[in-house]
């Protein structure tokens, strides 16, 4: 084998071995008709080494799933059960995806490459473990909209046309296939420590929790009385923070399953995903969630619910009041967190949790009596101005933004005529050409004008204390 072109910069490190017994089994990449690279993220690549591989070298290890250099021998199908909208599932795991490269970004952190579409696995069920190209599309897009709007979100790495025709009852078939990569710094699930509690493998669990607390750094709690304690007060405060970007971000992601829930509190795997067109609690994204379930307004809910979940199967290592003790900070961290967020994107300086939360609620009331979107309304008023609606909330709004202090709104993106967005009906015009066509100028130029509005918004804002997850 030929060792990568920036081999100094590249870091192989699959630290996932040492656990690969129990948490996984070894598969197979499907062996696809056609590999047709279609999206490769350089940006991305760059982070760990890999943006200097040619296009063939990146076909063989993203399409061909050739093992990088000094890297997993082969991929791993993680196992996982789960709560599928409420109800528990014993009968998952990677079912059409795997985990088959880690090593180091610039940052010492460890990142996992993982698939989406790449074949059949034991955990497949009866799926034929395939991704449509619309689906790989429509990755793309939610992660670039949600990486510029500050959500700590999985990376698209790679989309390559496989050649396949595959049927869906939820797009037009026959439809073309795909095989995707993302770059995230754990597939790491709820999910695997509720199989874990449930088959009662309690040292796996010990190990499980050693291995997060190593591998994906936050706060320190030196002062817990347990590592799963430690490791689980970082989740609440990753959960927290994640719930709030989806809030501020306005984006609804659909299927908020325990087995979908990484306690990196990495955002990933995007089905359903909608943006909201409107300021509206009720709105759902997916099809299906008929109790609205996880409707935008219940996200908050959802994810700490799930975080009760972990808590559950932890306690086969601890005793349950210091775990009880973590799940009770999640509001307030949640609420910390929309306050940090939503100022960072209207660009104003915090001034206090009681006042950033009645700027919050005046926020909220405007946008309901006017009918408009987050987008639209961050950008209308960003730092604080912009032309307020002739109405008492209006003003009301008005009354409460003056006393804030604007932050550096100079990038020209900011006196554009129109915000960037991500709702459905571009969504689907951005497809059209590619399925019609095989047209994909309409997609690079949404992703470097999304790009635009990420530099514009600048680095997320962090918890004090707290290292980039």
């Amino acid at each position: 084998m030929q060792p990568l072109p920036q081999a100094a910069i590249y870091r192989a490190s699959p630290r996932i071995m040492a656990i690969a017994d129990w948490i996984g089994d070894p598969v197979s990449a499907a062996d696809f008709p056609e590999t047709r690279l279609r999206w490769r993220n350089d940006r991305a690549a760059a982070d760990v080494g890999l943006d200097g591989l040619t296009n063939e070298d990146w076909i063989r290890h993203f399409g061909r799933f050739e093992p990088l250099p000094e890297n997993m021998p082969g991929p791993l199908a993680l196992r996982y059960h789960g709560h599928q909208f409420g109800v528990y599932n014993p009968d998952l795991g990677d079912g059409r995806g795997f985990t088959f490269a880690q090593m180091l970004d610039a940052d010492e952190r460890l990142m996992d490459l993982g698939t989406k579409g790449s074949g059949q696995t034991p955990w497949s069920r009866r799926g034929d473990g395939r991704l449509t190209l619309k689906g790989a599309v429509r990755e793309i897009l939610a992660t670039e909209m949600l990486g510029a709007l500050g959500v700590n979100t999985s990376r698209t790495f790679s989309v390559i046309e496989t050649g396949e025709q595959l049927y869906r009852g939820d797009e037009p078939s026959p439809t073309r296939s795909a095989v995707m990569v993302r770059l995230s710094h754990g597939h790491i699930r709820i999910g695997t420590f509720q199989r874990l509690g449930a088959l009662e493998l309690e040292d796996e669990m010990a190990q499980l929790v050693a291995y997060c607390l190593a591998n994906f750094p936050g706060g320190e709690f030196a002062d817990a009385p347990h590592p799963a304690v430690r490791f689980f007060n970082q989740v609440i405060e990753r959960m927290a923070d994640m719930a709030a970007s989806y809030m501020v971000a306005g984006f609804v992601h659909g299927v908020l399953n325990s087995d979908n829930m990484n306690v990196t509190g990495e955002s990933f795997d995007y089905g359903p995903w909608r943006w909201l067109p409107k300021w509206d609690a009720s709105f759902t994204a997916a099809y299906f969630d008929h109790q609205g379930l996880y409707a935008y307004g219940r996200q908050p809910e959802a994810i700490h619910w799930n975080c009760g979940q972990l808590a559950v199967a932890l306690r086969s290592l601890v005793e349950a009041p210091p775990l009880i003790e973590a799940l009770n900070r999640y509001p307030e961290l949640y609420q910390k967190a929309m306050t940090r967020r939503w100022c960072w994107r209207l660009g104003i300086e915090p001034r206090g949790l009681e006042e950033d939360t009645a700027m919050i609620g005046a926020c909220e009331k405007a946008m309901v009596a006017s009918g408009a979107g987050l987008d639209a309304f961050f950008f209308a008023h960003r730092g604080g101005r912009g032309s307020f609606a002739a109405s008492a909330e209006g003003a009301a709004l008005q009354a409460v933004l003056a006393p804030y202090v604007a932050t550096d709104s100079s990038h020209p993106y900011w006196s554009e005529d129109a915000p960037q967005s991500m709702l459905i009906d571009e969504v689907e015009a951005i497809w059209e050409p590619i399925a019609t066509r095989d047209d994909w100028t309409a997609l690079e130029a949404k992703v470097a004008a999304v790009r635009r509005m990420g530099e514009a918004l600048g680095e997320r804002p962090e918890p004090q204390g707290h290292s980039r997850a």
